[in-house]
This record gives structure tokens, sequence and C-alpha cells, in this order.
């Protein structure tokens, strides 16, 4: 992995899946950082939990990601909530909330380092954090909507590839093929989650 940037850029995101927009984003921060990518988990005695709107495994994320970029980029699992994820309301009054920033950070090697999120509100909230947000326009990531095309691929049948594969890499298409099965397991299932002032929390482990 190359060490010669001489800052670090943190991108913190869910990944549910990695889409095209994540692609375009890592690229453009490549060019200028070592990129640090921390897909969001929620464990619940020791374990992940994962939902409708959350589906795939914080490892099946990294590999998504290291599939496209190898280890050209750091793939991390300290953006992490800890049951009862409630302890981390509200931002920024929370000392867990605090707590999980300075998780993220000690990995950092570079001294300097900088954040990104395209969304005027969660950009304010890095800058509360002290975690040094770019200034960025916003890309259409478009997850959602992906998970959409997958169930009702799932629910409906019939051959829906079309739909969703051309919005995420090659090789991230080809591993939701071979992880097929989670898509079953979600398509036909309530969406078991919170949003709690903008961040989505399963409901296993929320309180």
């Amino acid at each position: 992995m190359s060490t010669t940037a001489a800052a670090a850029a943190i991108y913190l995101v869910h990944l549910n899946p990695m889409t095209n927009a994540h692609r375009s984003i890592i690229l453009r921060l490549k060019k200028d950082y070592r990129v640090y990518v921390f897909p969001v988990r929620f464990i619940k005695d020791g374990q992940e939990v994962n939902t409708k709107s959350l589906p795939f495994s914080y490892q099946l994320r990294k590999q998504m990601v290291e599939s496209v970029f190898g280890d050209s980029v750091a793939v991390l699992p300290d953006y992490s909530f800890y049951a009862p994820y409630s302890k981390y309301m509200p931002p920024l009054l929370s000392s867990r909330s605090w707590e999980l920033r300075n998780q993220i950070i000690t990995q950092i090697n570079e001294e300097k380092f900088v954040s990104y999120t395209g969304d005027k509100a969660e950009r304010l909230m890095l800058k509360a954090y002290r975690l040094n947000p770019l200034k960025a326009d916003r890309l259409q990531v478009s997850a959602s909507s992906i998970r959409a095309r997958l169930y009702r691929q799932m629910v409906e049948g019939g051959d829906g590839d079309e739909e969703w594969s051309k919005k995420v890499p090659g090789a991230v298409a080809e591993i939701i093929k071979k992880n097929w099965n989670i898509v079953e397991k979600f398509a036909r299932m309530e969406d078991n989650t919170t949003r709690v002032m903008g961040m989505k929390f399963p409901n296993e482990g929320y309180k």
C-alpha cells in the first residue's frame, strides 16, 4: 500500500452495497490522500446486526471495496456502534459519540487528515467533531434504490440484473450474486431500522 500521501482522507460510509458513485468518490480522494474507508457496523453481544436497509456484513462490504481497489485503500472496522446504540445520542453531547470519533482517529497514521461527505448537514457534524470535512458536491450514491431493485428482482423473479448491476462496479455485482442468499433473506422482511437525527440504527440493540 502506498504511503506517499502527506494527508489522510476518512470516508465514513454505509456501502450497502458499494455503488459506482462510491467508487468515484474514492477515486477522487485517492488523487490527493491516503484513503481510509470505514464501513459502519452495529454490534450487539459481539455480533454484527444487519437489517433490510443494512443487509451486507462488514466483511462483505470490505470485500467489495478491495475487489475494486485492492490494498491501495485501507478498509477498517472501527466505525462501530455497540449496543445500546441510544447511548450515542444526542451527537456531540454523548461521551460515547466522542469515544467513537477517537476510535476512528487512532487508526490514522498521517498527522494531517480530512473527512468526506457530500451532505451539508453531515459536513456540519463532521466539523463539530473536528474531522476537517472537505467541501464537496453530493454524488447520487443511490444504494437504497439498488437495494430496492435487488429485493424486487427476488420477489418478482425474472432476470433483473440490468436494473441494478450497471449501477455497481462489475466485481461488486459478482459478490452480490455469489451472496444472493442475503437478498433472499431480507427481500420479504420488514425493515427493522430506526432513523434518529438522520442516522439509521437497527431496532435490535437500539435501547
